[in-house]
């Protein structure tokens, strides 16, 4: 009765698995709100300010990824390395919420899909276009999925309170960043979505299946929205990288 025409469209709904992180993780002592952050300097930085603890480890054959709790501000939060990936991304919400993690907020750059989104412009994605494999084992086949409105609300509250700028914006999340061919990139933007990443789709279907809450700060990083592809330098922005980073860490409060 699964089999489809292709793969990738046999979902199977049965919650059973033969591996399930539960399975082989325990539940750690660490704060239910966890901050899922791609930048590693700005991790770094926030290390040296602010006191905090190894918590856990998240592992896996290629990294061991130490899980801190830190204390912001009297409020403990966890936070984690992120690895690219939309495998990694589902990788990420399976574990940690084994460890006792319910509310997360993830911080990275994306691409933009439209010359006017400066470098560094926050955008806080409201859906997605399931362009990679991994979500389609967590949720049904759809063209799009919809992030947590209660997240979304609540990190648009927050940039309003800091007077971060910010748009809500579709995005489209791809397995391929070598393969975002001007079809591809004119298709997507012919569809509503004003930026590009490797991630989004999957945390949003990997935290409904584990019924936890999920939301997401994107700043705009290299841009494809001319003839050629510009990295405008965007992942040497130290200064904005920690700025969103610490963004990230109020709205998971919040959450």
């Amino acid at each position: 009765m699964l089999k489809k025409e292709f793969p990738i469209l046999e979902f199977d709904g049965d919650r059973t698995a033969f591996i399930r992180p539960e399975l082989f993780i325990k539940p750690a002592d660490i704060s239910e709100k966890a901050v899922i952050c791609f930048f590693e300097d700005a991790i770094a930085k926030i290390l040296a300010d602010y006191p905090h603890r190894v918590a856990t480890n998240v592992r896996s054959e290629g990294a061991a990824m130490p899980v801190y709790e830190l204390d912001y501000n009297g409020e403990k939060v966890a936070l984690v390395q992120a690895l690219v990936g939309a495998p990694m991304a589902a990788w990420y919400i399976e574990e940690l919420t084994a460890c006792g993690c319910k509310k997360y907020i993830a911080c990275g750059g994306c691409g933009v899909l439209h010359k006017d989104i400066a470098v560094g412009h926050l955008i806080i994605p409201i859906s997605a276009v399931r362009d990679e494999g991994t979500s389609y084992h967590y949720a049904p086949p759809s063209r799009e999925i919809s992030m947590s409105s209660r997240a979304v609300d609540i990190i648009e509250a927050v940039l309003l309170e800091q007077k971060a700028p910010f748009i809500k914006a579709k995005t489209w999340t791809t397995d391929a960043f070598y393969r975002e061919t001007p079809a591809k990139v004119q298709l997507r933007k012919d569809e509503g979505c004003v930026t590009v990443e490797m991630e989004t789709s999957a945390f949003i279907a990997t935290a409904q299946y584990n019924g936890v809450e999920f939301g997401q700060i994107l700043y705009a990083g290299d841009s494809l929205a001319e003839d050629s592809w510009d990295g405008r330098e965007w992942n040497d922005r130290t200064d904005i990288r920690e700025a969103v980073l610490k963004l990230a860490i109020e709205a998971c409060i919040k959450l």
